[in-house]
């Protein structure tokens, strides 16, 4: 399901600009990354979605739905949208019972709903907590049963804002894979982060925003080689390509796959 941001801009009641007339479009099945710094704007963009907010000017559409002509239940059928504080989104006392009430308030055969939530569960290694109270586990366990809750939604959007908050590394190559897995499916993947390995490593496309403004708009090889754009956007370089510059190497590798496979040729 495509997406698209028409000339959108958005104004809080305090008058603050947060994001000032953005044009995008994200094609479906496309893993697409949103970086910069605090404030940038990119929460507030990626809200227009699910019709948390609306926007001040311009049109978001989600599929061939215009989001000022739906409500934020209806929306929910579309986009699934994991929160950066999972305290946000869990309300239970159990997990599988956060998990469930997304296929279940969208209307899902109870057949369907349990295989959904059975799959969400082993997908974010939470199958054993099934039963327990989510506020009785870890910060990055509940980040987890979040992304779980959504996952089972079965939206063909998905958007994460900072999925590797708190995940250790075991965590975040899970969510790595489910990444993957979502892109395989066919459904679109929006990720708000500020993980540049993260992003340089699971996404086909990256975004740059400063002051409500898109900054560069590209590969993770394009973004992430254009030094005054990093600077403006307030964010690093992934890790291999700052080593590649303390190397004084001519290109900057992404990955460790690219950064082994240009050792040969750099002479290290």
């Amino acid at each position: 399901m495509d997406v698209s941001f028409s000339g959108v801009g958005y104004t809080y009641p305090s008058g603050v600009e947060a994001v000032k007339g953005i044009t995008l479009d994200v094609p479906s099945g496309q893993r697409f990354a949103i970086v910069g710094q605090n404030g940038a704007g990119k929460t507030t963009l990626v809200r227009h979605l699910n019709g948390i907010f609306q926007p001040t000017v311009g049109t978001v559409h989600v599929g061939d739905w215009a989001t000022t002509g739906h409500t934020i239940a209806e929306l929910s059928a579309r986009v699934g949208y994991v929160f950066q504080n999972p305290d946000e989104q869990l309300f239970a006392r159990k997990v599988i019972d956060d998990v469930a009430f997304g296929p279940k308030n969208l209307g899902f055969d109870d057949e369907r709903a349990a295989a959904l939530v059975a799959a969400a569960l082993e997908q974010t290694g939470l199958s054993a907590e099934a039963e327990s109270h989510p506020h009785h586990l870890s910060l990055s366990e509940r980040k987890r049963v979040a992304l779980a809750a959504v996952l089972a939604m079965d939206t063909p959007v998905v958007v994460l804002d900072e999925p590797t908050t708190g995940q250790d590394e075991h965590g975040v190559r899970m969510i790595a894979s489910i990444v993957a897995s979502l892109q395989e499916q066919g459904r679109t993947v929006i990720a708000i982060t500020h993980d540049m390995d993260f992003c340089a490593e699971n996404f086909d496309r990256v975004v740059a925003m400063a002051h409500g403004e898109v900054l560069a708009d590209g590969t993770p090889t394009e973004v992430f080689a254009k030094d005054d754009v990093l600077t403006e956007a307030r964010v690093e370089a992934p890790q291999l390509a700052r080593l590649a510059d303390a190397l004084h190497w001519d290109r900057r590798p992404l990955t460790v796959d690219a950064f082994v496979e240009q050792l040969p040729r750099s002479g290290a």
